[in-house]
């Protein structure tokens, strides 16, 4: 499950929300930032499953990828979530 996904006791989705607040403060903005988001969850999803064990096969490369993409999609959801709750604040 994502929320276990740990590395030295850091969730990898705080790591993903890390990278994208630090990409937007370099000056990426928009849409870019969702992108980066999932591009930022697939890698980190796929190193990650690939540092559990080889991946070996279609069906693991694959599961490794639909995991990145959650990744990225939970982490882009968090960031709109928090977005939303301080512009309403």
């Amino acid at each position: 499950m994502i929320s276990e996904s740990m590395i030295n006791g850091i969730p990898l989705v705080l790591v993903v929300l890390g990278l994208v607040e630090w990409s937007k403060r370099l000056g990426v903005s928009g849409k870019a930032l969702q992108i980066l988001s999932m591009l930022v969850g697939v890698v980190l999803g796929v190193l990650y499953q690939f540092s559990q064990q080889p991946l070996e096969g279609f069906s693991v490369w694959f599961g490794a990828v639909v995991y990145g993409l959650a990744l990225g999609l939970v982490a882009s959801g968090i960031y709109d979530a928090v977005r939303s709750a301080v512009n309403r604040g």
